[in-house]
């Protein structure tokens, strides 16, 4: 499937020249082709590589009997997810569309006004891919258990060299518009690099939809891996059924929805700390590169607080992640851990999702802005 992916990915890359549109719609229409040329290759290589006879897969002493279609079903369901997963994310976090216009407009009035209609396009952002995401674990069990779902995680991200691709591309623009600015090019390289630069703030998005739809999927793969050797160890068939009215399954519930917060709160500050350090730092130099006094200004030691920052900063959000069901286990048992996991995997998602979509959104209002394209109507009609 990988090895199809790459295949599928690599053909794609030509009908970037076929036609003559914008970069948005360039960039879409390779996703949509590399999907559907994957679709189209995943044939052979499943009915050449899965056996005739169904394969009698079970899970909680239930037994699956998966066809060779059904396992192909699995695998479009996840590689169809991802695809609308990716086109919703366009939709709410591209300057061409109505949500990201309403959030600039909304700049006219207050930034409040902005700030909350950015976190509220997140939320609904949600709606659709969690629906995908359900969809796509109801059908892929029920046709294959848990290898259907770990088939569907696989099909999501064979497209990968392209989701990649388009990932890259948002941080390459900017950059690129960075250094003309820097440069004192014509306002022309600008407002090209401008354009490119929203076009890789909704592919960035994009990405990470993919990442973030996977990464379910995987993580649901896992937990029913977790439950599965539980069982066997202790010897006893109801650990399969998880039960959230058991006091520590649901105490475990309520500390497993709360850890993406508390992790996502970590990064954040780690983020806002670094940023200040930066901003003592440029108001220490100020001074000094005014005088022209030699070694001024110093960019090592911005990048150092930089370097220095990414590294040591997230020793603790990541401490969290590994030592979280960890500590659950052995305090309070797997009961507890199971609802650890079960927490974060449901919360998890939507953080990730509203969180990447509502900072899209805001990047692309910022660049509609940017680009003149933000307006008030006057009372006669006009525009100002």
């Amino acid at each position: 499937m990988t090895a199809v992916g790459i295949v599928a990915s690599a053909l794609t890359v030509p009908f970037a020249y076929i036609f003559k549109t914008d970069v948005e719609t360039k960039l879409k229409i390779q996703l949509i082709v590399s999907t559907l040329l994957m679709s189209a290759l995943l044939i052979p290589v499943v009915l050449f590589v899965l056996p005739n006879t169904p394969l009698n897969l079970s899970f909680a002493e239930s037994v699956y009997p998966t066809t060779q279609w059904q396992a192909y079903g699995c695998i479009l369901l996840g590689l169809w997810s991802g695809l609308f997963i990716g086109l919703i994310t366009e939709y709410y976090t591209s300057k061409s569309y109505k949500p990201t216009q309403a959030l600039a407009h909304a700049c006219l009035y207050d930034a409040s006004t902005n700030i909350i209609n950015g976190l509220a396009l997140g939320y609904m952002s949600n709606v659709i891919p969690i629906f995908c995401l359900a969809t796509t674990v109801l059908f892929a069990f029920k046709w294959a258990a848990m290898y259907g779902v770990a088939l569907a995680a696989i099909g999501m991200l064979g497209c990968l060299p392209i989701a990649l691709t388009i990932d890259g591309y948002g941080p390459i623009s900017d950059n690129a518009g960075g250094i003309a600015e820097m440069s004192n090019l014509k306002k022309d390289v600008r407002k090209r690099t401008d354009e490119l630069d929203a076009a890789g703030n909704t592919t960035a998005a994009i990405g990470k939809g993919f990442a973030i739809g996977s990464a379910c999927l995987v993580a649901l793969a896992l937990f029913g891996a977790f439950i599965t050797r539980t069982a066997e160890t202790l010897n006893n068939p109801s650990v399969y059924s998880v039960n959230i009215l058991e006091p520590f399954t649901f105490a475990g519930l309520l500390v497993g929805a709360m850890l993406p917060y508390w992790f996502s709160a970590m990064t954040m500050s780690a983020v806002g700390d670094a940023a200040q350090d930066m901003i003592r730092e440029i108001n220490d130099q100020v001074p000094h590169i005014k005088a022209n006094e030699p070694g001024y200004p110093n960019h090592e030691k911005c990048i150092g607080i930089s370097t220095e920052a990414a590294l040591q900063r997230m020793i603790a959000p990541g401490a969290l992640v590994i030592i979280s069901p960890l500590l659950s286990g052995w305090l309070f048992g797997y009961r507890a851990t199971s609802g650890v996991l079960a927490g974060c995997i449901v919360s998890g998602i939507q953080i990730a999702f509203s969180a990447s979509n509502s900072g899209g959104a805001w990047d692309n209002a910022k660049k509609y802005v940017e680009a003149g394209q933000l307006y008030r109507v006057t009372k006669d009609g006009g525009r100002e």
